[in-house]
């Protein structure tokens, strides 16, 4: 796939730096975009090459594997026989600041049988996290988003969610697999960490090995 534009270009001396985590030339941007894209690409075994010209514009191509999964006579891939996964019972909170990420892991979750609830950042996370207690129903596990821009993450909320309840069951979720927080997730509070885009199946996994014992 290749993406062109005819804007002003990206100087050679920056090129290489592109894909870095937090690195950006915008004054209100997160510096975070590209370095996600690499990061679902490089998952998906593929490789994302850059091209530009100043003022001439930029040309991204992202190569991913051929599809030689069978087909059917329509043309649609047939989807390959899915594992059985054991339905559980318990409760999930999962915080996102995009709408779309939180409606899509929230199906998954809740397709593995849990009660789930959302936040779009990390103090209505944590908002969230103490009411639950209050009302003696807590949760077996919660998903954080690591990055909010220009809100509280993961790696805030997570301190303030221990603060509340030292056997919290906290899990760290990002796009970029480099980022130290993934690394190194039990020194900053969490127990275990998902990169993104993750399946059913790890979603499932991760759970049954971290919640909350019943």
């Amino acid at each position: 796939m290749t993406f062109r534009d005819e804007g002003t270009g990206i100087p050679a001396n920056l090129l290489e730096r592109i894909f870095d985590p937090y690195f950006t030339t915008k004054q209100a941007g997160s510096g975070l975009g590209l370095a996600i894209v690499h990061g679902i690409v490089t998952k998906h075994n593929g490789h994302i090459a850059v091209e530009s010209v100043p003022a001439a514009g930029t040309t991204f191509t992202v190569f991913l594997p051929a599809d030689l999964a069978p087909h059917s006579a329509s043309g649609m891939a047939l989807a390959p026989p899915q594992d059985t996964l054991p339905l559980v019972s318990g409760r999930v909170l999962i915080m996102d600041d995009e709408e779309g990420v939180r409606n899509i892991t929230s199906m998954m979750i809740a397709q593995l049988g849990y009660t789930v609830d959302t936040a779009s950042d990390g103090q209505g996370a944590v908002t969230r996290y103490a009411e639950a207690m209050r009302q003696q129903t807590p949760y077996d596990a919660v998903i954080l988003d690591l990055t909010v821009p220009g809100g509280m993450g993961g790696r805030e909320a997570v301190l303030e969610i221990l603060s509340l309840d030292p056997s919290a069951r906290v899990i760290v979720a990002s796009g970029y697999s480099s980022d130290p927080v993934l690394a190194n997730f039990n020194e900053y509070g969490f127990v275990a960490r998902l990169e993104k885009p993750f399946s059913l199946r790890e979603v499932s996994d991760t759970l049954s090995r971290v919640r909350r014992p019943s």
